[in-house]
């Protein structure tokens, strides 16, 4: 169904449905979970979370979340993103949306049931092999350290070239 087929339904018709993520080094996986969410209801909110939430979350990204909500807002499956903040939003937002569904990753299976006392809770299956997380572990060797840790090994090298001439 299409932005404009939902906008022309009645408001007691919309089951719209809600989710939350990083959404950093956006790929094929965060598509089709939008679009498989998008296909369960009339209308698709998502929550970006900031980069201070990351961070009391224990994680960093690469694009910052401005950019990161950019992308997510002109994402077709989408009809609203806005910025999480704290855990307890959740609850906040299925009320303020009237969401009938929250949506998650299967990653996370189990960790919103509590939000079943305010709507239907699904979680859907992950696109295999891929993820931020794997991506970013892409770049591991390219890590300055690394590169240090390279250029020590090729000092050592060249001095045992030298010592054998």
């Amino acid at each position: 169904m299409t932005k404009d087929q939902a906008t022309e339904r009645s408001p007691n018709t919309e089951r719209i449905v809600i989710t939350y993520g990083t959404f950093d080094l956006f790929h094929i996986g965060h598509l089709n979970l939008l679009k498989r969410l998008r296909n369960l209801g009339t209308k698709l909110i998502v929550g970006v979370s900031t980069d201070e939430f990351n961070s009391k979350k224990g994680k960093s990204t690469i694009i910052p979340f401005a950019d990161r909500l950019e992308i997510v807002k002109n994402i077709k499956y989408v009809d609203l993103a806005i910025p999480e903040i704290t855990w307890e939003q959740k609850i906040e937002d299925i009320k303020k949306y009237d969401a009938k569904i929250f949506g998650i990753g299967d990653d996370w299976e189990g960790k919103f049931d509590n939000l079943k006392a305010y709507c239907e809770v699904k979680y859907l299956k992950r696109t295999d092999n891929i993820s931020s997380t794997l991506i970013k572990g892409s770049f591991e060797p390219l890590k300055k350290s690394h590169i240090l840790e390279l250029k020590a090994a090729l000092d050592t090298i060249q001095s045992i070239i030298e010592k054998l001439e």
